[in-house]
């Protein structure tokens, strides 16, 4: 039976999502509850690779497995025996072929910012604490920019076993949510690290540390030494990938 899950993790323990070796990591550790509770190992196919510390409410992954428990069975048995962390909020039967990255059409995930003088010590896990009041208006016109067809090789690290850098940014946007400042972005596929490496320089922007026009040409290419640093990781969140066929359903 193909299998589809929807995974939550609050990322600040795990070392990223990929298998290290002596590093906890999210795959090794859904993995093993699998493991025990399908009594046999899974091998995850996942929508896309967080980095240590980046978060996800809309991680997908998809695996094989011969077992009779229904789906929903074994997201409950599985989510029991995992860390308070991560869980496999659902889990669906999906068709065979079903593949969990190269089905993705779109992904998404949000950048959460507190501006303010005062921080908040009940957001610090998810949210990244900017003192300086930030011009909402500029980061708004920055994120409009971004929309479209880019050239991000700026905002990647040089070192790179990328060759395509441009990619279609289907919606970018900064947006006021109470007390927070949040980027939301989606796009078809990602470079490595190019959404905190563009909130970072985008927050330059709105600091008024850099010059909007500067941001527009390093949309058009440059080296990353040319653009601002990556925003840290905890203020990330995937919190959503699209597909044509897949619908977890119910309230996530």
């Amino acid at each position: 039976m193909k299998l589809a899950g929807l995974v939550e993790y609050d990322g600040t323990e795990f070392a990223g999502w990929a298998v290290q070796p002596a590093k906890r990591t999210v795959e090794g550790t859904l993995a093993e509850a699998l493991r025990t509770i399908l009594r046999q190992p899974v091998n995850l196919v996942v929508a896309g690779r967080t980095d240590a510390g980046v978060h996800a409410s809309g991680q997908v992954v998809s695996f094989e497995a011969q077992t009779g428990l229904a789906p929903s069975s074994i997201s409950y048995k599985v989510s029991a025996v995992l860390p308070e962390d991560l869980a496999l909020r659902r889990c669906i039967a999906v068709r065979e072929n079903f593949d969990a990255r190269k089905d993705a059409k779109s992904r998404s995930y949000e950048y959460r910012v507190l501006n303010g003088t005062i921080r908040s010590p009940l957001l610090r896990r998810r949210t990244v604490h900017v003192a300086k009041e930030l011009d909402l208006g500029l980061l708004k016109a920055a994120a409009n920019l971004v929309q479209g067809v880019c050239d991000f090789q700026a905002f990647t690290p040089t070192k790179t076993y990328h060759v395509r850098f441009e990619r279609v940014v289907e919606e970018s946007l900064w947006e006021a949510r109470n007390d927070l400042l949040v980027y939301r972005i989606t796009a078809d596929s990602f470079l490595y690290g190019v959404v905190r490496a563009l909130t970072g320089t985008m927050l330059e922007v709105g600091s008024g540390k850099r010059k909007l026009a500067d941001f527009e040409r390093l949309l058009s290419g440059g080296e990353r030494k040319s653009a601002g640093p990556a925003a840290p990781a905890r203020g990330l969140t995937l919190v959503g990938v699209d597909y044509e066929d897949l619908d977890f359903g119910g309230r996530t």
